[in-house]
């Protein structure tokens, strides 16, 4: 099994619900509030992965992503659109929108335990759930916003069993801090 990274944009108060406002919540827009500086790029440092891994996807982040990467032609789009993609879906079935995907064939977690590239999971947040529910998590990188949202889904829901990592690393970018957090 390959390592298993979730990355996100998370608000002060643990929302990760609607950052881009694209899904037209009433505090949707938190992540975008803070400028283009916070936001773009490879802020999550994802770097050689990009072109060794594979990005997990569900369907509503990569129909989401799908209309935003292909049109963009700056080195971080370029190496997004190339990046290899699989997509979680049931309902899905033409992936010719974003370069480089591929439907999940099988279980979640049987793909999961048995691809041997390191992925990336963004957005997707029933995806992480999945994830987090077999702890299959291996690494977070999270970038939390000063931002107080109020409503939506937090990045972790109640469990019955603690799971500890360790800080790896935190830095400023932009108005948000970036920190990553491993198992020990």
């Amino acid at each position: 099994m390959g390592h298993v990274i979730v990355t996100g944009f998370v608000s002060l108060d643990g929302i990760v619900t609607d950052p881009d406002g694209s899904g037209g919540t009433p505090a949707g827009g938190w992540a975008f509030r803070h400028g283009p500086e916070t936001v773009g790029g490879d802020k999550f440092r994802l770097g050689e992965l990009m072109d060794t891994g594979v990005l997990l996807l569900g369907r509503t982040t990569w129909e989401l992503f799908s209309r935003l990467w292909p049109n963009r032609t700056d080195d971080f789009s370029t190496r997004m659109n190339k990046m290899a993609k699989v997509v979680a879906s049931h309902s899905l079935t033409d992936l010719s929108a974003f370069p480089n995907s591929t439907l999940m064939d099988g279980a979640l977690t049987d793909y999961v335990r048995t691809e041997s590239r390191t992925v990336a999971v963004t957005g997707s947040l029933s995806v992480i759930r999945a994830l987090q529910a077999t702890d299959l998590v291996d690494e977070y990188r999270l970038m939390t916003f000063p931002s107080i949202v109020g409503t939506g889904e937090k990045l972790f829901g109640p469990s019955d069993t603690p799971v500890h990592f360790q800080l790896a690393s935190v830095v400023q970018t932009g108005a948000a801090s970036l920190a990553t957090y491993v198992r020990p």
